[in-house]
């Protein structure tokens, strides 16, 4: 260790009084004050030290289960989280014992139980995205004047769950509870493009799965058409719509992720078009992109 890093202290002898070691010499300086010991900076990276470890840990472990598209084998989980596996396998017995893991014995695997399942269900019944977002996106009306929503993908549908109307604003048909296919919406489109491309291909299987709500068909009504208009949404960081669902009207989305980087919601906007200039439309999205960031890591998640 440098020697920097380390602070000597000296004690008195033990022939010494403590008031003979305090006070100096007659004519000698007095001794200045040893400097406080620098803080200890942690290296980018790494993980603090943790007063609970097999709490820390055990969470640890279902994270990565969660994140992981199937069950993984004790040794696996060991090496990918840097543990020792004979900790590993006795956190995995008492989990498995309250339900929260699942030993696949024929694989020698573990995968989420049905103790983590529900936790998972009560967090949907808690509706922490419509507590936590609709502040957010009150916020956001005041500040730009405009009409805002939150939705979630549900199927090939993205179902709205919050709705902040904007003073003096017509009413939209996004209103809470309501659903529309993704496709046609910004909201949809900003979930799709986060999504895996064969998630997406699987969604969308054929011709029949694309619908229009107006005599205008809309520009995305087959999968090679959806594939190019997500290719953009990737590429500029949100998702437009144009007059697809209400003509007329012009929307701006983003997506909300989660600690994986899975699209759990969008954030968007709606406004009539003709108010809103076409230079202008980057302006609203980064801010609508920055509530859709903020939102995402309110729920731990890591932003788009």
């Amino acid at each position: 260790m440098p020697a920097s890093s380390t602070t000597l202290t000296h004690q008195p002898a033990a022939s010494d009084s403590p008031a003979a070691a305090a006070a100096p010499a007659p004519g000698a300086a007095a001794a200045k004050p040893a400097p406080a010991p620098a803080p200890v900076r942690r290296a980018a990276g790494t993980r603090a030290t943790s007063k609970v470890p097999a709490a820390e840990n055990t969470l640890r472990i279902l994270k990565l289960l969660a994140s992981r598209r199937g069950p993984m084998a004790a040794s696996n989980i060991a090496t990918a989280l840097g543990l020792p596996r004979s900790s590993v396998y006795h956190l995995l017995g008492v989990m498995e014992a309250n339900g929260f893991v699942l030993h696949l014995h024929e694989e020698q695997r573990y995968g989420l139980g049905i103790s983590a399942f529900e936790l998972s269900s009560a967090y949907s019944r808690q509706e922490p995205l419509s507590r936590l977002g609709r502040p957010m996106l009150a916020s956001l009306v005041d500040v730009i004047g405009e009409s805002a929503h939150l939705a979630v993908l549900h199927g090939r549908d993205v179902l709205y769950i919050v709705e902040e109307r904007a003073k003096n604003r017509p009413s939209l048909v996004t209103d809470v509870g309501v659903r529309l296919p993704s496709h046609l919406t910004a909201s949809g489109r900003a979930i799709l493009a986060a999504l895996p491309k064969s998630q997406v291909r699987a969604l969308y299987p054929n011709a029949a799965a694309f619908t229009a709500r107006h005599e205008t068909e809309s520009p995305i009504m087959k999968y090679s058409a959806l594939s190019s208009h997500l290719d953009q949404v990737r590429q500029r960081g949100y998702a437009t719509e144009h007059g697809e669902v209400t003509p007329g009207f012009g929307s701006i989305a983003a997506a909300v992720t989660d600690h994986v980087g899975w699209p759990t919601a969008a954030v968007a906007v709606t406004f009539l078009e003709d108010k809103l200039p076409a230079d202008q439309w980057p302006v609203l999205a980064a801010r609508v992109q920055k509530v859709a960031d903020e939102l995402s890591v309110r729920i731990h998640g890591r932003p788009a």
